[in-house]
């Protein structure tokens, strides 16, 4: 039988449904460089060993300790070894991925979370009653309320929100689902953006909650115009509820997290608290 070329497993291997979009376009350039670095070295996917992989990888770690525009981070070498594996397990099968991790470590970061004066803050300064206006404060509100990543905030539909549960429907990460709660004012802000502001904004039949001044579906770039880094009102959220004495494994399932072990970090945020739980707690404290 004739070996399918490798440009055709890539395309089959981008088109996998459960792919996000965002992760389709991330593979697509780490698994393109990949198979160029293959080209180049007179090897095809099916020639891949645990001893390509090793080389693959300290080439981009060499890469890493040159200088820039190429210098790589960890958290990017990890990434593109992700993308090349996920590859050769799509194309060769579980068993023919080398076994090991070739990533340098990576330091670990502390989110970097607003104080909740901080957050009233930037909320606050959003006012005014005109349709950006109601519709900018609303987004930025639920956002902080339920955590949400910004593809997830600006990606929800109308049948979305519940306000009778007071909860929204939230499709994450490789399209799962989850249900997180609408606090008190996100979901008054939302009502009040749909009533006095989505309607002057909606053009035909766009389903999406927070529409563009054209009345298409808002995209990520609004919301950092907003907000440079919208992604601090989400480890706000969770730092918020770790302090307040919300359960870490209730924050995994809130925040959308696959795995515990991604959550922990906030456990590391305020050893404050920890101290404080640990003296209100302890018999011998």
């Amino acid at each position: 039988m004739a070996r399918v070329p490798d440009r055709v497993v890539i395309e089959r291997f981008l088109g996998d449904a459960s792919l996000s979009d965002a992760t389709r376009r991330a593979y697509r350039s780490d698994v393109s460089e990949f198979s160029s670095w293959l080209h180049a070295a007179g090897l095809e996917l099916d020639d891949v060993e645990a001893s390509t992989l090793a080389t693959y990888a300290a080439g981009l770690a060499a890469a890493r300790r040159g200088r820039e525009p190429r210098k790589l981070a960890p958290a990017t070498i990890a990434r593109k070894l992700a993308a090349v594996r996920a590859l050769l397990r799509f194309a060769l099968g579980p068993g023919r991925v080398p076994e090991g991790s070739f990533a340098p470590r990576k330091r670990r970061r502390l989110p970097d979370a607003p104080k909740p004066e901080e957050v009233n803050a930037v909320l606050e300064a959003i006012a005014g009653d005109d349709p950006l206006a109601l519709r900018n404060r609303a987004l930025l509100e639920l956002v902080y309320s339920a955590g949400l990543r910004s593809a997830e905030a600006v990606g929800l539909d109308l049948r979305d929100v519940d306000f009778e549960q007071e909860a929204v429907r939230v499709r994450g990460k490789g399209d799962k689902e989850r249900v997180v709660p609408l606090g008190e004012e996100a979901a008054y802000r939302i009502r009040r953006y749909l009533e006095e502001g989505r309607p002057s904004l909606a053009r035909g039949a766009e389903n999406a909650v927070f529409l563009s001044i054209r009345g298409r579906r808002l995209d990520t770039s609004t919301l950092r115009r907003l907000l440079p880094h919208p992604h601090r009102l989400r480890h706000a959220f969770a730092t918020h509820l770790l302090e307040g004495g919300a359960d870490l494994r209730v924050i995994q399932e809130l925040l959308g997290h696959s795995s515990l072990s991604t959550t922990q970090v906030y456990s590391h945020v305020d050893g404050r608290r920890l101290r404080r739980v640990y003296d209100r707690s302890h018999p011998r404290s």
